[in-house]
């Protein structure tokens, strides 16, 4: 037997409505950025440029996904297309991995050679920058842990505003102390920081893509409470996965004991209804057995047969 919820559309409207607005938001202060970076002739105000123009590709990316989930399913695609949102969710940190190399590359040069920098130019710069990124973060943080998606683009927003962070402080150095070594410093910095986040993100996607269990459930601890089930003797062959986010689905054979099959319907309503609750598993399938039984259901000559 089979059951199932949808995933909830209000969250998918809501966060395309914080993405149209973060989109619109990066699209003004990159262009900012790249001018204030190319005046002030500062690799740390150029490198966060770069990252707002990933940030734009991740954004639209998220909002592309994000429309594409939310397509009916079809005979060929009986989930939807909800796995859209994790496609996009990898390939924003595959292209934080490529972009943390380019400023590795980057700051190495400038390093050897630390070229003069226009302190006031990119401190007034990145101080536009943090404004910016800091409205983007609020348009996407009521939706953040509820779309491994919209936390791959958020990932975007945060490091963007580490970045600025610490392109101000380069500033203030620059400013005050003519240390140009600063900046290429503050660029590894910034991609190190974006490679450490890329690569949480892409082994989080690439476990929902494997259908790995959750990293909150315990299939044992599941095993244990399912057996507590009155009529329950015991739960095998159980696989757990990642539809889409916060979306979670289950299968395995239900073993219940001999008597209790005419009750069998009221036993797999309490087994279904302890998953969610307990476990936020809505999507399950179960095939119930027993040693000895007649009817629709499957039947087995015994537990280990």
């Amino acid at each position: 037997m089979t059951r199932h919820t949808h995933a909830p559309q209000l969250r998918l409207e809501a966060a395309q409505r914080g993405l149209s607005v973060a989109i619109l938001i990066t699209a003004i202060v990159m262009v900012v950025e790249v001018v204030g970076g190319v005046l002030s002739n500062s690799l740390a105000l150029l490198s966060d440029a770069g990252h707002m123009f990933t940030h734009l590709i991740a954004l639209g990316l998220a909002l592309l996904a994000i429309r594409v989930a939310r397509r009916p399913a079809t005979r060929t695609k009986t989930y939807g297309y909800y796995r859209a949102e994790i496609l996009a969710a990898l390939a924003n940190g595959i292209i934080l991995v490529f972009l943390a190399l380019y400023i590795f590359y980057e700051a190495y040069l400038r390093y050897l050679q630390p070229p003069e920098v226009r302190g006031p130019i990119m401190f007034g710069v990145a101080i536009v920058g943090l404004g910016a990124n800091l409205a983007v973060f609020l348009a996407l943080r009521r939706t953040r842990s509820e779309s491994i998606n919209i936390r791959g683009a958020l990932l975007h927003v945060l490091s963007d505003t580490l970045s600025s962070v610490g392109v101000i402080i380069a500033g203030v150095i620059i400013m005050f102390a003519s240390v140009y070594v600063v900046d290429p410093l503050v660029g590894f910095l910034i991609g190190a920081m974006i490679l450490i986040w890329a690569i949480g993100l892409i082994r989080e996607a690439g476990g929902v893509l494997l259908e790995a269990v959750p990293k909150h459930i315990d299939v044992r601890e599941i095993t244990r409470e399912v057996k507590k089930v009155k009529g329950v003797r015991d739960l095998h062959d159980l696989h757990v996965w990642t539809i889409t986010s916060k979306m979670y689905a289950m299968s395995g054979h239900l073993l219940i004991e001999d008597q209790m099959v005419s009750k069998a319907a009221e036993i797999l309503n309490e087994v279904n209804d302890l998953l969610r609750l307990k476990f936020g598993i809505t999507h399950t399938t179960l095939q119930l057995e027993c040693e000895k039984c007649e009817g629709p259901f499957v039947c087995r000559l015994g537990p280990g047969e």
